[in-house]
């Protein structure tokens, strides 16, 4: 597969850990109280609010002209959730900082 047939998915598992997994976590934790979650702690509620959006990953077609990009989106779908997990997605890292800085 050519690296501009996989730009679009490459772009979206950029954006949406953060966008969709952190934004919808600190939601949750301030609409909580919870002001000093831990970052495990945040990291899983990013994961669980990023899981949510599973079905979309899995929405292509299981055709013949689709397979190269479905393995695509789930090695990367991978990477995401073990960046999460690790603590290696400085975006997400980063707005937990700021929500425990800020609130």
């Amino acid at each position: 597969m050519r690296n501009d047939e996989r730009f679009e998915i490459q772009r979206a598992f950029d954006l949406l850990p953060h966008v969709i997994g952190s934004s919808w976590a600190v939601i949750w934790f301030r609409m909580k109280g919870i002001k000093k979650p831990t970052r495990d702690e945040y990291r899983e509620k990013t994961l669980e609010f990023l899981r949510k959006i599973e079905p979309v990953f899995e929405s292509y077609p299981k055709e013949e002209g689709f397979l190269d990009i479905i393995k695509y989106i789930e090695f990367r779908k991978n990477q995401e959730y073990e960046k999460i997990k690790s603590g290696e997605n400085k975006e997400v890292e980063t707005r937990y900082d700021r929500y425990v800085d800020y609130g």
